[in-house]
């Protein structure tokens, strides 16, 4: 299917986990475009202030990810308020981020059921909206760890490979249909969820500008796999090619496997403590309230 440049001025895009962070630099960049954009958050009261900021065009609602109903009725929403869905950016997620071995197991299943199971959720209830539309985008904000596997955050790296994977799975059963399916994977970007993170040489923090800057390109020239920064994509391909022991050296000598193996888990305090208190309820849902990407 070939791509050709989209408008963005008067798409109606949905946006989650858009409270801050990722999701509400993307909501900034696209209502600046003249995007007709729905911050959907399990915090309220944030979207809603999100929302007055970015002025008329963004309204605010609640969304749980990780419960089909809640999306269902976030997107039945969006509709009656904005119209007809264009462009849905499935963004929320979370990351617990110690040895494997120490990880809880209810902290396991938070990250598989919003970073997996949110996006699941979202691309069910949007896609057969997207496919009545004459251009529908569906944008799943993935990571660099999707394609590779940081020590320090292996259940974050399975539930982003999942992510990946699950993309281009769907976006083959869709082929006969005008729907644009792309997959964000950032590097590291300076927001909440990176607390306590090793800087090193060879890994340069980002800004969530920089990611949303990216997502609305995407929105108006479409592909499916975008790197924040670009210079990821050749990186991450070198390393697809090379024998394990190469890029394992690699790895080494650009000290990546530090980046949060080495991490100062201590400084993540608050952030775990709102992961933690995501997990019941109506309060597990998405990166508004624990999560902060």
């Amino acid at each position: 299917m070939a791509s050709q440049v989209r408008a963005v001025s008067g798409k109606v895009v949905a946006v989650t986990g858009a409270a801050r962070g990722i999701g509400r630099a993307t909501a900034a960049a696209l209502a600046a475009q003249g995007a007709r954009v729905a911050i959907g958050d399990l915090d309220l009261e944030l979207a809603r202030s999100a929302a007055a900021e970015l002025g008329d065009g963004c309204v605010a609602l609640e969304l749980d990810v990780t419960d089909p109903a809640s999306f269902t009725a976030f997107l039945d929403a969006v509709e009656r308020e904005l119209g007809p869905i264009d462009v849905l950016v499935n963004n929320a997620g979370i990351l617990h981020l110690g040895p494997f071995l120490e990880e809880a197991d209810d902290a396991t299943a938070r990250q598989i059921d919003v970073n997996v199971g949110g996006v699941i959720n979202g691309m069910k209830t949007a896609l057969p909206r997207l496919r009545e539309r004459p251009e529908g985008h569906l944008v799943n904000v993935a990571s660099s760890a999707g394609k590779v596997s940081p020590a320090g955050i292996a259940t974050y790296a399975a539930t982003k490979h999942a992510v990946v994977g699950l993309t281009e799975a769907v976006r083959s059963e869709h082929r006969d249909s005008s729907v644009e399916f792309s997959i964000v994977m950032p590097g590291v970007v300076r927001t909440e969820m990176i607390q306590g993170y090793l800087e090193t040489r060879g890994v340069t923090s980002i800004g969530p500008e920089e990611v949303a800057e990216a997502i609305v390109a995407a929105v108006r020239s479409p592909r499916l796999d975008v790197y924040v920064p670009r210079t990821l994509r050749p990186l991450l391909a070198l390393m697809e090619v090379l024998p394990r022991r190469g890029s394992d050296l690699l790895v080494r000598l650009l000290r990546v496997d530090q980046v949060t193996w080495e991490a100062d888990r201590s400084a993540r305090a608050g952030y775990e403590a709102r992961a933690a208190a995501s997990g019941s309820g109506a309060g597990r849902s998405n990166e508004a309230r624990p999560e902060r990407r």
